[in-house]
C-alpha cells in the first residue's frame, strides 16, 4: 500500500466521519456543560433530522443540501419540545433519572422514524459518484462539503458564544449556574437556545452522515458511542475541544481497519473513551469532569 492509497482509503473517510462525530460531540458537550447530564437521545435526534431532509427531497426533488435548512429548524423544535416535555419537570431531581428519561425519549423518536418512513434502507441520491482527483487524492464533492459545513458550523458557534449577550450567557450558565442566575441571567432561554443549538447540530451531523453513506433508522444511535467518545476526549464543555475530538476518533476508526475487521471499528471509540476516564478524565483540552 502506498502513502496515497493509505490517505485515500483511511484518512479521508476517517475526516469526513470525524467531521459528522465533531457536529454530534458539540450538541452533546453543550448539553452536559450547561444541563449537566448525558443526553441519550441525541443519535437518534440525528437520524430524525436526516429523514426529515429526506422527506424534503423526496416531496420537493431538491438536494440534501438545500433540505438541510429545515432539517435543521425542524429538529431543534423538536429538541426544544423535548425538553418541554420530558426533561425540564425532572431538573431538580436526580441526574440519572433524566438521562433514563433521555433513553425513553430515543426509543420514541426511533420508533416514529420506523413507522414514518419504515425500517429499510434508504439514499438520499442513487448511482455512483466518482470522485475528484486532486494532486492523487481521491476526494468526493460532498465529503468536501462535509468538512467545509462542520468548520463553518463550528466557527459560527464559536463566534456566537464569545461575541453574543445569550452566547456569553450561555458560557456563564456553563461556568457557574448558581452565580449566573443571581447575575439576571434568564435560565429558561439559555436552556431553550442550549436545545436548538443542539438539536439543530444533530440534524446536521444526521444529514450528512446520509449524506455519505445511506439513512437507517438505527444510524444515529450507532453514531452515539464515537459522538460521547469525541466529547470525552476532547474535553466536555470545550466545543474546539468536541471537534479534536471528534476527528481523532474518525480517523482512528478508520486506520483502526487496517489491524481489525470493519465490523469491530466501534471498538476504537469503546477503547478511547475508557482510556481517557481513567487516564485523564477531563480531555486533551482539560474540560469538565464526569
Amino acid at each position: 500500500m502506498t502513502f496515497l492509497d493509505f490517505i485515500n482509503f483511511y484518512i479521508v473517510p476517517g475526516l469526513v466521519m470525524g467531521s459528522i462525530y465533531a457536529l454530534g460531540a458539540v450538541g452533546i458537550t453543550l448539553v452536559f456543560a450547561i444541563l449537566r447530564f448525558a443526553h441519550l437521545a441525541h443519535g437518534d435526534l440525528a437520524t430524525l433530522g436526516a429523514f426529515l431532509a429526506l422527506a424534503l427531497v423526496t416531496a420537493l426533488g431538491i438536494p440534501p443540501l438545500a433540505a438541510l435548512p429545515f432539517a435543521i429548524l425542524a429538529t431543534a423544535g423538536v429538541a426544544v419540545g423535548l425538553d418541554k416535555v420530558f426533561y425540564e419537570h425532572l431538573r431538580n431531581r436526580p441526574k440519572i433519572i433524566t438521562v433514563m428519561a433521555t433513553l425513553g425519549a430515543a426509543l420514541m423518536i426511533r420508533a416514529v422514524v420506523q413507522v414514518v418512513w419504515g425500517v429499510d434502507t434508504q439514499t438520499y441520491s442513487r448511482g455512483l459518484v466518482r470522485p475528484e482527483n486532486y494532486f492523487g487524492i481521491r476526494v468526493r464533492d460532498r465529503e468536501i462539503y462535509t468538512l467545509i459545513a462542520m468548520l463553518v458550523l463550528v466557527a459560527g458557534l464559536q463566534l456566537f458564544l464569545s461575541r453574543s449577550k445569550w452566547g456569553k450567557a450561555m458560557r456563564a450558565m456553563s461556568d457557574n449556574p448558581n452565580l449566573a442566575l443571581l447575575s439576571g441571567i434568564d435560565n429558561r432561554k439559555v436552556v431553550m437556545l442550549t436545545w436548538m443549538i443542539a438539536g439543530g447540530l444533530c440534524a446536521a451531523a444526521g444529514v450528512f452522515l446520509g449524506l455519505n453513506t445511506e439513512l437507517k433508522p438505527m444510524m444515529g444511535w450507532s453514531m452515539l458511542l464515537p459522538m460521547f467518545a469525541a466529547a470525552i476526549l476532547g474535553g466536555v464543555g470545550r466545543v474546539e475541544g468536541a471537534v479534536l475530538g471528534g476527528l481523532i476518533v474518525g480517523i482512528a476508526e478508520e486506520v483502526a481497519v487496517v489491524f481489525i475487521p470493519s465490523e469491530y471499528k466501534a471498538a476504537m471509540a469503546f477503547a478511547i473513551l475508557l482510556f481517557m476516564l481513567l487516564v485523564r478524565p477531563t480531555g486533551l483540552l482539560r474540560g469538565k469532569v464526569l
